[in-house]
């Protein structure tokens, strides 16, 4: 039986063919497989220490940091550094950080203190009563006051704070909503709205961009039923009716 080339048609003593064929490549040496899944867990165990001992540092109660994610921890440990850096230990701060709470419970808002680049460096622990947010839980929506503030009004509150700062002591004041809690904004329909009066303040002199701050009282503009301790009493009735509430008396 004759066997022809599937190619070339000629014949072939055997069924191959006459194309040449490839040259069996030597196997290569296997390389030593090397899991990364070890080191992975090294650096996250690396990483989990330093946020617990940066956490351990926060002047804060031992319940709340026990509530601390990392990402509330950072921006924690963010705002300690920028208020180091305007506010040196051997300056004291003008406002804000040496009030106490019964002194921060008489103020008709909260304090709030930002860098030349608006970054946030102090907020006054009594936010949550304006806001419903404490101090870490503002903090988790950023680290600007952009990022606490609507942002319809972003470019407006920028050339605010551009004006106040070129011309430092002249106060500037913006009306805005912020941001509020979920718990808020289903009981009065909404975030706050907040009026910001403040001023650039230069702690070092010469003054420079990284030695000036904005001082500033963030007041409600409307007070809702739950600010202070009791609501008017002027707000508060009672009416009697009959069964087709016609009015006996009020």
């Amino acid at each position: 039986m004759t066997i022809f080339c599937r190619h070339c048609h000629r014949p072939l003593q055997a069924e191959m063919s006459c194309l040449p064929r490839r040259a069996k490549q030597a196997p290569s040496a296997s390389r030593p497989f090397r899991s990364t899944k070890s080191a992975s867990k090294a650096r996250r165990d690396q990483i989990n220490a330093e946020l617990q001992a940066l956490r351990s540092l926060l002047p804060i109660s031992a319940q709340e940091k026990e509530r601390l994610s990392y990402l509330h921890t950072m921006a924690l440990v963010c705002l300690r550094l920028r208020g180091a850096q305007l506010f040196p230990p051997g300056l004291a701060p003008p406002a804000g950080p040496a009030l106490g709470t019964e002194l921060l419970s008489l103020l008709p808002g909260f304090l709030l203190v930002l860098s030349a680049d608006s970054k946030l460096v102090y907020i006054s622990e009594n936010v949550a009563q304006v806001l419903g947010l404490s101090v870490v839980e503002l903090l988790a929506q950023g680290d600007t006051i952009f990022d606490i503030l609507d942002g319809q009004v972003g470019a407006d509150v920028h050339k605010k704070l551009l004006l106040a700062q070129e011309e430092p002591g002249r106060e500037v004041t913006f009306v805005s909503e912020m941001r509020t809690s979920k718990a808020f904004r289903l009981q009065h329909g909404g975030n706050r709205v907040v009026a910001v009066c403040g001023r650039f303040v230069a702690l070092h002199w010469p003054p420079s961009p990284s030695t000036t701050a904005f001082l500033a009282l963030c007041t409600p503009v409307v007070q809702s039923p739950t600010d202070g301790e009791a609501a008017s009493q002027d707000d508060i009735f009672q009416s009697m009716h009959l069964l087709d509430m016609t009015f006996i008396d009020v």
